[in-house]
This record gives C-alpha cells, structure tokens and sequence, in this order.
C-alpha cells in the first residue's frame, strides 16, 4: 500500500488555485523556516480567541506578495490568507528576526553545498565631516 507523500498532503490541503500555486513554498524552504519562527503565545486571557491562522499559510501569503510585488490587499482575492493576518506576521516575523536568521541559514547552507571563498571579502570604511550641515553653527542646505 503506497503511503501519501507530505507534498500531496500539502497539496491537498489548499484548494487548487491558479493564481497562488505556485507561489506556496517548497516542503525543503519550509523545514528550513519553520524552526526559525519565533514561538506563539496565546495572550487572550482565558487562553481561547479566534483560531490561529497556521504560520505555513501566512508564509505563503508572504512569498506570493514578494515574488510578485503585489499590494498586501490582492491577498484578499487569494485562497491564501487575510490581507491584515499576513501583513501584521510578516511585521511580526521581521521585529523578531526570522528573515535575517533565513538569510543565515540560506548563506551556511549554499557554503555547505558549493563553498564560498570568504578570502576575497574585504571591508573598508571611511568617515569625514558632512561639508553641507551640522550642529557646528553651519547654514543647513536649501536648494536654489
């Protein structure tokens, strides 16, 4: 008897869209992500309030608006999630860092599998006075 795989689980799960298929990430980003997120505490009081809309959905929420530099409310239109809902986890997600510590583990993960040559990076820097203003008595800037 042949088992269901976790991508045709995935995939039955979310009605069959055409606008946002393909814009749900991978089973391979998502174990990658998943761990990173920060951990949800239910603040109502009584510990009930409306049911949490699942992180993996809001994720793809996220990445459709990303990948294709659409508004926030298109979402609306979408089998995705809320505008507002993956909007205000998305805010919440880059305030606790996750995207940064994606960014990491996708930088340590490419130098597992192809190598950088981190021999060439180099870093310079330089400060000098701003010539056109400051707390020095200097007229501010105005353009003519």
């Amino acid at each position: 008897m042949r088992t269901e795989t976790a991508c045709e689980a995935h995939a039955r799960s979310y009605p069959n869209n055409q606008t946002t298929t393909g814009a749900r990430i991978s089973d391979e980003l998502w174990a990658v992500m998943e761990p990173l997120l920060p951990k949800h505490v239910n603040g109502h009081r009584f510990g009930g309030g409306r049911p949490r809309v699942p992180d993996r959905r809001c994720a793809d929420a996220i990445f459709y608006v990303l990948r294709t530099g659409g508004q926030w409310a298109a979402l609306n239109e979408t089998d995705l999630c809320a505008k507002s809902t993956a909007h205000d986890r998305f805010s919440y997600w880059v305030e606790e860092g996750m995207f940064v510590k994606l960014w990491q583990a996708g930088v340590e993960r490419f130098d597992e599998l192809k190598g950088i040559d981190w021999s060439w990076l180099r870093m310079d820097g330089a400060m000098s006075k701003a010539s056109l203003g400051g707390k020095d008595g200097a007229k501010p800037y105005r353009p003519r």
